[in-house]
């Protein structure tokens, strides 16, 4: 049994965690293995992410009066946490990933954002392309018009550059 003011540090330490990150993924780990726990762990840090397991109780009153007060309202079962401060799709695809090879793992809800959504939207980010992917699509979409530009502002002086080559060789021009 843990004393009192463990207690009150781990919940202090929870509400901290709460209070810098919009993004939290609740899951449910019944039945699963240590080397699976293990391995889940080793992916989540690999996103860049944390992973706790919680008590409920714990968790709700760490949560009171914070916009992630609504995900861990009705809290059953074995829960653990997933979150991070950085990239929330890149946590979502591996937890995704993670789930449909450990059946023994699973999503009860999330926060994304400061949002709470449901299992079926935390598949819908997992969808979504990677961060780098998107900003890739954004610099080619930036950079095409001044590419463009450049084609045709060189495209003139190219063409009367071949007119030129054109008229000489074929004598056109007189002296």
């Amino acid at each position: 049994m843990k004393k009192k003011a463990d207690k009150v540090k781990d919940l202090s330490f929870l509400r901290g965690e709460f209070e810098q990150t919009g993004n939290i993924f609740l899951t449910g780990y019944e039945k699963m293995t240590v080397s699976q726990d293990f391995n889940l762990r080793k992916v989540i840090k690999g996103v860049g992410g944390s992973y706790k397991v919680v008590k409920n109780n714990l968790a709700q009153k760490a949560s009171e009066g914070l916009k992630s007060e609504p995900l861990f309202d009705k809290l059953v079962g074995m829960s653990a946490i997933a979150y991070t401060k950085g990239d929330v799709v890149a946590l979502a695809k591996a937890l995704t990933i993670y789930a449909k090879t450990v059946p023994a793992f699973s999503f009860k809800g999330g926060l994304v954002e400061g949002t709470v959504v449901d299992v079926k939207s935390i598949g819908d980010l997992a969808a979504l392309p990677a961060k780098e992917e998107i900003y890739a699509k954004l610099l080619f979409l930036i950079n095409a018009p001044a590419q463009r530009v450049v084609t045709v502002v060189n495209a003139t002086g190219r063409n009367l550059a071949v007119v030129i080559d054109q008229g000489v060789k074929e004598s056109k021009f007189q002296d």
